[in-house]
């Protein structure tokens, strides 16, 4: 069952004005519903090799996952949605592929990338990240970030060192404590959640949320949150007019309607054909 008419989707993503190439990279696929975006670093060029090696393989393997498993049904290992042990499994997989391609290809040595991805089904949100992109909700009016960064900075807020408000003017805001590819295996934060007709998810890079205030990007998408891709392009100019001083990517999803799974016979019959 394709999902692609239940949501609004958007992709931008720029260099930046200080940076001569762009090591993010970004994709979705709306019949499966699922969006990804990874912000890569490390050696000349490598970072996009991660970033680019992090996406295509989630988008690969979570479509495999998704055509081949009850995305709906619980995990009895886990607890959580079978969608969302797809969406761990691939990222944890991407992580082996791009160590071993950063261990055997010299150019590529050092190299990672963060990622942050969602998947939805059945009226609900698998979330997964790894480092400091991040996952943004949008609902009546109020901006959520989802995610925790996984950063020095972060820590040092989460034990008393700084304020979010000194965090926020920290020049050391991208030391990050987790990526995929810098060990042979990594820890996937994972959430699950409900989702609501009109809310609006962003998934961004650190070169959004270090340029731009929260409350402007909560002002940017409540006014022009009708129109995705007009919202995706205020974001990223707002960030390239604060500066630019880092790459640049969000992509945008609005739920446009609710989409519970099929139950029942003519469910099965649908999963079989679909």
């Amino acid at each position: 069952m394709s999902l692609r008419s239940k949501f609004a989707a958007a992709e931008l993503t720029d260099t930046g004005r200080v940076r001569e190439h762009n090591e993010d990279r970004i994709g979705s696929n709306l019949d499966t519903a699922l969006l990804v975006l990874a912000d890569g670093m490390g050696g000349y060029n490598a970072g996009e090799v991660a970033s680019g090696i992090a996406v295509r393989t989630v988008m690969q393997l979570v479509a495999a996952g998704c055509a081949r498993e009850e995305r709906q049904a619980v995990d009895p290992a886990t607890g959580l949605m079978r969608q969302t042990v797809i969406l761990r499994d691939a990222i944890s997989r991407a992580n082996k592929v791009i160590h071993q391609t950063a261990r055997t290809q010299p150019q590529c040595q050092g190299m990672g990338t963060t990622i942050v991805a969602c998947l939805f089904y059945d009226n609900r949100i698998s979330i997964a990240h790894v480092g400091d992109s991040r996952l943004y909700r949008f609902r009546q009016n109020r901006l959520e970030q989802l995610t925790t960064d996984h950063s020095l900075l972060q820590e040092l807020v989460d034990r008393g060192f700084y304020s979010r408000q000194e965090a926020a003017r920290s020049a050391n805001r991208n030391f990050v404590t987790r990526a995929l590819g810098v060990e042979p295996s990594v820890q996937v934060e994972l959430q699950e959640a409900a989702v609501e007709p009109d809310d609006i998810y962003l998934l961004c890079s650190d070169g959004l949320p270090d340029m731009v205030e929260h409350e402007d990007i909560h002002l940017t998408i409540s006014t022009f949150g009708a129109n995705l891709q007009t919202a995706g392009q205020q974001l990223v100019q707002l960030s390239n007019d604060h500066g630019g001083k880092d790459n640049v990517s969000v992509v945008l999803a609005r739920v446009v309607e609710p989409f519970p799974a099929p139950s029942g016979v003519l469910g099965r019959l649908r999963r079989m054909f679909s």
